[in-house]
């Protein structure tokens, strides 16, 4: 498994959070996300043979929310 976080923009509140969490772990893949509203980020644990940073990220702007680099 790998470990990723990520910073997220855009979220201002619980609901926010609880957007990216879920579509964080509707990846295929993806074991946990644990999504904080500060620091904006999201932690997530995956398996790299099903999924890869670029298809969380994707799933976090799909959301309506962003990926700093």
């Amino acid at each position: 498994m790998n470990d990723i976080i990520l910073p997220v923009t855009g979220m201002t509140c619980g609901g926010c959070v609880n957007s990216v969490q879920r579509v964080l772990t509707a990846v295929p893949g993806v074991q946990t996300a644990e999504v904080t509203l500060q620091p904006g980020q999201a932690r997530v644990v995956y398996d790299a043979a099903r999924t890869d940073r670029a298809a969380l990220v994707q799933a976090i702007i799909d959301a309506g929310f962003g990926v700093a680099d």
